[in-house]
């Protein structure tokens, strides 16, 4: 609640990884009596549940310290090109780690498509689309222009592409959640996309013997940093890849900490601070 106390207007994204995971394991043990579902699916599942818990979590904290604000959680559609070449090359592990060899019967069994993923185990691989824009958010702009707390694209948002009649539709794939995260700033007009993640901030030769922590970046900084491969694909990068696009766009500040640390990021006294054109 620490923004909601400094009176931030707020709109909030999170990921849906493991509950994705979950509801496939799920689809996969019901058996040929039961129906399963697709992906995008699965993924307006989790922004509707997890919408519920955070949009109830919410409500309870600020009747508790008397604020009179309103939560509400949106089900969102995010476009993707259907000719995105994350189509044909699927690179998003979603779901539990597996060992390789349980990974290689499911991929027989299920038509998975597998892989190692960061020397932890192995996961099903999907496509990874990039957002191009976000249906609701108009009305997101609107609501939190109100006042209102809204929760919004939960795990990247749903996938949808247009069809050649102007119509939309799901697609099997699921979008990363940062990318949309930052496309969904910059389509609203926000003026700080903050990314809250487990560590305390951006690290140059973050796995090395002497890490170097990053305290205020600036545009050109960030776009050096990043072609020198210094974010990792799998991690950190597509964080600081959607504050870099987010602050290209018009966006004046970015901030990468962790929920710990937010407070004395809030004061410039930890985290990564990303600064726009000045």
């Amino acid at each position: 609640m620490t923004l909601v106390d400094r009176g931030y207007q707020l709109v909030i994204t999170h990921g849906n990884g493991p509950q994705v995971g979950s509801l496939l394991e799920r689809d996969e043990h019901r058996g040929d009596e039961l129906p399963t579902f697709p992906l995008d699916v699965l993924v307006a599942q989790t922004e509707g549940s997890l919408g519920y818990y955070m949009q109830q979590a919410l409500l309870n904290s600020l009747r508790r310290r008397g604020i009179r604000r309103f939560v509400v959680t949106v089900i969102t559609q995010v476009v993707v090109d259907a000719d995105d070449p994350a189509f044909d090359e699927p690179s998003k592990p979603v779901g539990p780690f597996l060992s390789e060899q349980e990974a290689v019967r499911r991929r027989d069994e299920f038509g998975w498509v597998v892989g190692e993923d960061s020397g932890r185990g192995w996961r099903r691989l999907v496509p990874s689309p990039t957002p191009q824009k976000v249906i609701q958010r108009q009305m997101i702009g609107e609501a939190v222009a109100q006042g209102h707390i809204v929760v919004a694209a939960g795990g990247g948002g749903i996938p949808v592409r247009k069809t050649l009649k102007g119509d939309y539709e799901g697609v099997e794939a699921v979008i990363d959640k940062d990318r949309t995260s930052g496309v969904l700033a910059r389509d609203i007009g926000a003026d700080l996309l903050l990314i809250l993640t487990s560590v305390d901030c951006a690290y140059l030769g973050f796995n090395s013997p002497s890490p170097e922590p990053l305290g205020a970046v600036t545009l050109a900084e960030c776009a050096r940093y990043m072609r020198d491969g210094h974010f990792p694909p799998g991690s950190m990068g597509p964080k600081v890849e959607a504050i870099h696009d987010f602050l290209l766009a018009g966006g004046a500040r970015g901030l990468i900490t962790s929920p710990e640390r937010l407070e004395d990021a809030l004061a410039g006294a930890a985290g990564t601070h990303f600064i726009g054109r000045i």
